[in-house]
């Protein structure tokens, strides 16, 4: 089936790159054939010229009535007549400025050279004038006619590849999100049963703090299972404490991680308020913070900072891990994309989703190299003081 639509695929791609060759290739030969009307036009238009300035020269010698209709015929072709006796110049279908300037005549004549070869006007094989001529307008807008073709070719290639893009986006979302519900859902299940287990164990003679700490793994699974509910729904923002959410998640993965992990927190102690849902947002860090770890193989150093400017938060998460490269900025955000040996790829994907579609914010990789560890930032709006 996959092979195809690839087949199919390239089929239409090459029958597509075929037609336009052959309209390039048409067009080419239609420009050919009118540049040669053009000059076999102008030759007989030379030819009337020349019987226009033998008659001046044999005063009372008569011209005729075709040669003066061809003279006065040239409404299109740009030329300038050089008379070489008087050194004059003379100009059709020209601006009539140019006419007024000897540069600007010279340059005319250059650009006239290189589209067509010059014709003489002769007698008794003398050269009395010389005529310059150039593209009409019609063939000056048939030059740009295949980069035209071209553009709009191009732009209607781009906009299927939009429309592909963004179909198989949506489709991915729908993917996502009922996934997500599902595994929601599932979870759903067996946590009912755990918080009953608890429930029975409080009865009976346990250390409490083994049921706290069940308690609170419960909990941690009460709280996953409600973002993954989110995942396909538009999330409720409130205003919180940008500060104290960060510290939240920060204390909970520093209790559960490696004791080779050093964790450092740079904070402000004013609460720094923006909207956001704390569930998602906790998630979004934890994925953050995780990859940092993976990054580091378990040993390094993870630094969280809060900063503020005029419009934005601006939180940073860095590790001292392996780094990435330039061309891994963008692409470690793509579904599937990943550097590991396992997992799905859809950790940054998701958390790029959160920031990006669910806060209306911006997620990026701030600064990056390999050995050199790397630096995500977040940026969220401050909330106004009006907002709840």
């Amino acid at each position: 089936m996959l092979r195809n639509q690839s087949v199919s695929r390239w089929s239409f791609i090459l029958a597509s790159l075929i037609v336009v060759s052959l309209i390039l290739w048409n067009t080419y030969i239609f420009f050919i054939q009118l540049k040669e009307n053009e000059r076999v036009k102008m030759e007989i238009w030379a030819v009337a010229q020349e019987e226009l300035e033998q008659s001046q020269e044999d005063e009372g010698s008569p011209i005729s009535e075709t040669a003066l209709t061809i003279i006065r015929s040239n409404s299109t072709t740009p030329m300038i007549l050089h008379t070489l006796k008087e050194d004059v110049y003379q100009g059709r279908n020209i601006d009539p400025s140019i006419l007024e300037d000897e540069k600007k005549i010279k340059k005319k004549i250059e650009q006239f050279t290189s589209e067509y070869q010059p014709l003489e006007i002769k007698s008794n094989e003398q050269v009395l004038s010389v005529i310059y001529f150039g593209n009409s307008p019609l063939i000056n807008k048939l030059k740009y006619y295949p980069a035209a073709l071209i553009l709009i070719i191009f732009l209607f290639i781009l906009a299927i590849y939009l429309f592909y893009k963004t179909s198989k986006s949506a489709e991915q979302n729908k993917l996502w999100a009922g996934m997500a519900k599902e595994t929601a859902h599932q979870i759903g299940t067996p946590l009912s049963s755990l918080v009953g287990w608890t429930e029975i164990l409080k009865s009976e003679n346990v250390n409490p703090d083994y049921i706290l700490e069940i308690e609170k793994d419960v909990s941690r699974l009460e709280m996953i299972t409600d973002r993954f509910s989110k995942i396909g729904s538009v999330p409720k923002l409130e205003k919180h404490d940008l500060v104290e959410e960060t510290k939240a998640s920060f204390n909970y993965l520093q209790k559960r991680s490696s004791k080779l992990i050093d964790f450092q927190l740079n904070v402000t102690s004013q609460p720094i308020y923006v909207k956001l849902n704390p569930q998602l947002f906790s998630w979004t860090i934890e994925n953050l913070v995780k990859n940092g770890i993976d990054a580091m193989k378990g040993k390094g150093v993870i630094t969280i900072t809060i900063t503020t400017n005029s419009k934005f938060a601006l939180l940073t998460i860095s590790d001292t891990g392996k780094g990435l490269t330039k061309s891994e900025f963008r692409r470690i955000f793509t579904p599937g994309y990943t550097t590991k040996k396992r997992g799905w790829g859809l950790g940054l994907s998701l958390a790029k989703r959160i920031i990006n579609e669910y806060h209306n914010g911006k997620i990026k990789v701030l600064k990056s190299a390999p050995n050199q560890g790397t630096t995500m930032e977040i940026a969220l709006k401050l909330a106004n003081e009006d907002d709840h």
